[in-house]
This record gives structure tokens, sequence and C-alpha cells, in this order.
């Protein structure tokens, strides 16, 4: 039985995964993914069950070794939903995760409701379900270039839903799990510089982009007060000691309509 294959333009929207299957038995219904795809950009976050309580972390300098290790078993990453058609592609120009050794990229097909995903380099099986109840429009996205740092950023907006990224400053170790970067790393220091890649899902309400969940819990509540001037983007982010402080971006590539990106902003003095 031929199963109908999607269109690029068929899965803008927020996915979730409810499996992911491999062939040796071992599955996971648990982890919490989220999935959300515009136009061609895309920004996804992976984090597993039963996370521990961060309420003490206020910024990137209370996190202790045991709270690097754990933050360190999260996935996420942001850049190009591509089709040759054969085989969809997740290109990632920001990963949470040291560099893999296999591109991201596999089959869709729609069975029923549900999204199947098979692997064309890795063989496992996922699926996906689409919150159907949320709109995609207005769909729009940016790429960012970090002004001071040159580090990479994304902000994605689908209907009244979002996603951010941004990148760290160090390079993990390529083929390696971010854990075992964390494990091996020379001091706690460098430890924090590991796991200090944001991926953050929130909504658009009245008082702005709120943070809903993140890569970094301390982010949790905060408001992305993202302000545009022409080519440029500032965006409110915490210092290590939890103070908010400002990044200025370079936008370095726009789809869809990004006055949907505007909102107010605080007043923050740059550090």
């Amino acid at each position: 039985m031929a199963y109908p294959i999607p269109r690029l333009s068929d899965l803008r929207g927020l996915w979730q995964r409810s499996l992911i299957a491999w062939p040796d038995g071992a599955r996971d219904t648990a982890t919490d993914v989220r999935w959300l795809q515009g136009l061609e950009l895309y920004i996804d976050l992976r984090r597993p069950a039963s996370p521990p309580d961060f309420s003490h972390a206020r910024g990137l300098a209370d996190l202790s070794v045991d709270d690097c290790l754990w933050l360190a078993r999260q996935e996420g990453f942001a850049g190009h939903f591509t089709f040759d058609g054969t085989f969809f592609e997740w290109a990632r120009s920001i990963d949470f995760q040291p560099k893999p050794l296999y591109s991201d990229a596999g089959s869709l097909w729609w069975e029923d409701d549900v999204l199947v995903e098979t692997g064309r380099d890795i063989a496992y099986i996922e699926h996906w379900r689409r919150d159907e109840a949320t709109a995609t429009s207005p769909t729009v996205a940016v790429a960012l270039r970090d002004i001071r740092l040159g580090i990479k950023g994304a902000l994605l907006r689908v209907g009244p839903l979002f996603m951010f990224a941004r990148d760290r400053t160090v390079v993990p170790s390529a083929q390696q799990t971010l854990s075992q970067c964390v494990k091996d790393a020379h001091s706690l220091e460098d430890a924090r510089a590991l796991v200090d890649c944001e991926i953050s899902f929130g909504r658009v309400g009245p008082a702005g982009f709120q943070i809903a969940t993140s890569s970094l819990p301390y982010r949790t509540g905060d408001l992305l007060g993202q302000s545009r001037a022409n080519s440029t983007l500032t965006t409110i982010d915490r210092a290590p000691n939890g103070e908010p402080m400002i990044r200025r971006w370079e936008i370095t590539e726009c789809e869809g309509d990004i006055s949907a990106l505007d909102a107010a902003v605080l007043a923050v003095a740059e550090p």
C-alpha cells in the first residue's frame, strides 16, 4: 500500500513526537519533543522526562556539575528543512549536541493523522502529531548572527507560537555526546560553557514573546523582548549572574512577513 507523502507546505506548524523506536527494540514515548516548522526554517527542542528542580538557578553561574550533566542529555537544533524528491532533510546550522556523523535525513509519509518518519542513514522510526488547534498564520523566521560574538541564532514564529535558538561560544568535540564532553570538561566553568546553548519555546501574548520551556531552564517565564531596526534585532538574555542583558543580532536571512516579529521591548541596560 502506498502512503501519501507530504509537501513541505503541508508541514507548517507545531509537531510533537509520540514515539521513537530503534531496530533493537528500544522505544521512547516520554521525551518532550517540540518541532516548530516554518516555511523552510525550523527549530526543534527535545527534553528528557522528569527534569530536576532548577529553581535555584538564575543564570549560567548557578549551575552545578550535576545540573550540567542533566542539561547535556537534551537535544535540539535549528536550520533549514528541505526535500530533494526522495528524502526530507533537517539541515542543522545550530545543534545542541556536538556535530553528528550522519545527516538528519529520512522519509516521511502519512498514516491517517500520524506523520511517520524513518531514517535514511540511521534505522529509526518516529511518529509525529500536529497541534491542529493552533493557527499557522502569520509565519515568519529570521536567521541571526550575534554582532559581538559572531555566533548564530534563529527566531521563528508560527501563529501564536515561537521558538528561539542561540548557539554556544565553544565548539564541543565532534562525534561525542554532550554528556561525554561535560564529563571530560576541565572545570565547572568549561562544563557550563558546553551547555550554554539556548533553544526556547513559547507563546505570543499581550506582554510579548514569553518563554514557556527552554534548554536553559532559568529562561522559563522570561520575555524574549525583541526589537527590530532595519537589518538588526535585539533580544533580552540573562547574564551568567542572572541579570538582564541585551544581545544585538544581524538579520542574515528572513522568510515571511518580518513585521510579525515586532513586539514591545522592556527597557534593559546593555552590559
